[in-house]
């Protein structure tokens, strides 16, 4: 259902404003690596809680990141044309990322077939359907109507999804909190980080106010909910889904507070 809201037939107005562009791709595909690589270089965490974490960290966001944007005043519209670049992007480098940043001899310990498994069922197949499903909306009325109510009730089954899957986890929360705590550690140090990087690289491009303000939730925000399939796949004694409602559960205070911490970094 995340994938509906995917403006696939927009993604050539993606390339209209280049600096945006450019922006948008340096920071979470140059910039956010090198910060993820460093921070696991400075805090090591459980070898069971190192790939879930680094999975989520590599990947931005393309879902509430565009409601928090538009709370905060951004520009909600150039990220929305923006997420197919960024969905297409993150699939096919998040496995280089991942054998780069934790080393060839962890990488190729990994089973690759449960990440490529759920890869193809979870992203692929649903980004194929949904691009289906948008161009039969425009000339079937029950099509467009049904998929106009799934993106509307988008929001709320997040919310509910994120519920169900905290409940599910909360047993190997409370065995592991220690470890888990520090993961959350580096959350919050990642979406600090993230966000003084954000802002001095709008300030490095001179964007505009609505502009900036994408820039920074861009880099924080991080795609959880949508690589979840994925953790759960290569981490199935739910160690992983544990690691991603936590970096979630962050998130969402993060992005609380940076709504409204956003207006004073980046002033109009």
């Amino acid at each position: 259902m995340t994938f509906l809201d995917v403006p696939f037939e927009r993604m050539r107005q993606a390339f209209a404003e280049p600096k945006f562009l450019l922006a948008v791709l340096g920071l979470n595909f140059v910039v956010v690596p090198l910060v993820v690589a460093g921070l696991h270089r400075l805090i090591p965490l459980d070898a069971s809680l190192t790939v879930p974490a680094l999975i989520v960290l590599l990947s931005p966001c393309i879902d509430y990141v565009l409601v928090f944007t538009k709370l905060a005043g951004g520009a909600h519209d150039r990220l929305l044309v923006l997420t197919p670049v960024l969905m297409l992007a993150q699939i096919v480098l998040l496995p280089l990322y991942l054998w780069m940043i934790i080393g060839g001899s962890v990488a190729e310990s990994l089973d690759p077939e449960p990440f490529l498994t759920a890869l193809v069922l979870f992203i692929v197949l649903p980004l194929l359907a949904a691009l289906l499903i948008r161009v039969l909306s425009r000339s079937v009325g029950r099509v467009r109507r049904s998929a106009s109510f799934a993106a509307d009730s988008m929001v709320a089954l997040m919310m509910l999804t994120l519920a169900v899957i905290a409940a599910a986890v909360t047993p190997v929360i409370s065995g592991r909190l220690r470890e888990l705590g520090l993961a959350m550690t580096v959350f919050v140090l990642f979406a600090v980080i993230m966000t003084g990087l954000g802002w001095a690289g709008s300030r490095a491009l001179n964007l505009g106010t609505a502009d900036a303000r994408a820039l920074i939730f861009t880099g924080v925000t991080r795609n959880s909910l949508v690589m979840l399939p994925i953790v759960r796949a290569i981490t199935p004694d739910g160690v992983g889904p544990a690691v991603v409602v936590a970096q979630t559960l962050v998130e969402l205070l993060v992005m609380v507070i940076l709504v409204r911490c956003v207006r004073l970094i980046a002033p109009r």
